[in-house]
């Protein structure tokens, strides 16, 4: 279910597929943390110490880099739906000036995923993530069902999300219009 060919990209807003890129940051990060909780029957030594000295801190790392990846996507998310950079200062609790320079990297690059089209075929690990979000940003549809999924799998029972929670939200965008760059 995907939405190529031509005009592709015309049915949701950018702040929709930016939602959708912090979504799916979101589920990354909350995969990678769950991974950390159990204890493995033979992760410790009979003493208590470790039988794999630093893969407990490499785990956390990756941890905290799919959070820092999540923050910015939320920054993308609020700057495409019109929030100023006066009130994400406000938010993060600095000044407009540091919140710009802080996430304007992460805004560009966002705005040239949307408007890219062919895919990163070389470059390793940080071309396939450009590549995974550029796509992301080019087929929201299809990386929404497959999030409306993975939430569908991880309910926890406190809420009807109904049988869409993610593509459920999708904002479409009216016929010839663009999303302006808010300043």
């Amino acid at each position: 279910m995907t939405e190529s060919g031509a005009g592709a990209t015309a049915p949701y807003t950018d702040a929709a597929r930016a939602r959708l890129v912090m979504a799916y940051e979101a589920c990354e990060l909350a995969d990678l943390a769950r991974a950390a909780v159990p204890i493995g029957e033979h992760e410790l030594n009979p003493d208590g110490t470790t039988r794999a000295p630093g893969t407990v801190l490499a785990d956390a790392a990756r941890v905290l880099a799919a959070a820092q990846r999540f923050f910015e996507a939320a920054a993308v998310f609020e700057r495409m739906g019109g929030t100023d950079w006066q009130l994400i200062g406000e938010v993060l609790y600095v000044t407009p000036h540091t919140a710009r320079v802080r996430f304007a990297m992460p805004e560009t690059a966002f705005r040239e995923e949307l408007l890219s089209t062919e895919e990163t075929r070389s470059g390793g690990a940080a071309a396939e993530v450009t590549s995974l979000r550029a796509h992301m940003a080019r087929e929201p549809l299809e990386t929404a069902l497959d999030l409306d999924d993975w939430v569908l799998r991880h309910e926890d029972g406190h809420g009807d999300l109904g049988t869409a929670p993610v593509s459920g939200g999708l904002v479409r965008r009216g016929p010839h219009r663009r999303t302006e760059n808010p300043s």
